[in-house]
């Protein structure tokens, strides 16, 4: 098993990694194009709470594999900002979608961007340490109880039981339960790049305390 990143080599690539970081002004026209979509678009129409590019201008996290095959990472991106900023959940519901996600595969840099969106929506620190840690947050609303299950049990079992399917289609509607099983394939393949490339948090950012799990 694979252990968890930590920091990486930065004398080398950011945030380490077996990619080597490229920089803008050496891209071709195919990866100008994903450059540009991931740091404008609706990416690049609010504040980031974490940097998507170094200060040389490099990007961060998964985004600098897309670059090195522009054909896959142009829609692979796309697909990122729709489940983003497109879909029927709220803020807080899909945060705690991705945070799942991190940390069923124990994904730093995951984690590293997604605890920051999550607390803008609102997610408190208890509830962020419980998914750090594995445990189910207290909850109040149905929907997010359902949300926090499912993504749970796709994670971890890559399916759905039938009392789950059903809670999860009368408190979300079949078009949002689509969307959330796309979302935990979506990050679920970014962790996996992340692990295989070695990417870790950016340069200088520490990287989360994951707690051991029984099967350790």
């Amino acid at each position: 098993m694979i252990e968890p990143l930590r920091g990486g080599h930065p004398d080398r690539n950011p945030g380490g990694g077996r990619l080597p970081a490229l920089r803008p002004g050496l891209l071709s026209d195919e990866q100008r194009d994903v450059y540009e979509a991931v740091t404008g678009g609706p990416r690049g129409a609010r504040p980031a709470p974490f940097p998507v590019a170094d200060a040389e201008g490099r990007l961060n996290g998964p985004f600098n594999a897309m670059l090195y095959s522009p054909h896959v990472g142009m829609p692979l991106q796309e697909l990122g900002a729709a489940l983003r900023f497109r879909t029927g959940f709220t803020r807080r519901e899909r945060e705690i979608a991705v945070l799942v996600v991190a940390q069923h595969w124990r994904s730093d840099f995951e984690w590293f961007a997604h605890e920051r969106l999550g607390r803008r929506a609102g997610l408190t620190e208890d509830e962020l340490t419980a998914l750090r840690e594995g445990r189910a947050p207290l909850l109040a609303d149905v929907r997010e109880r359902v949300v926090h299950e499912a993504a749970r049990q796709l994670a971890a079992d890559g399916d759905l039981g039938d009392a789950v399917y059903t809670e999860a289609i009368a408190a979300l509607g079949r078009a949002v339960l689509v969307e959330l099983v796309t979302l935990v394939g979506y990050y679920a393949g970014l962790a996996l790049q992340l692990r295989v490339f070695r990417t870790g948090v950016p340069a200088g950012e520490t990287a989360p305390t994951w707690t051991e799990r029984d099967d350790e």
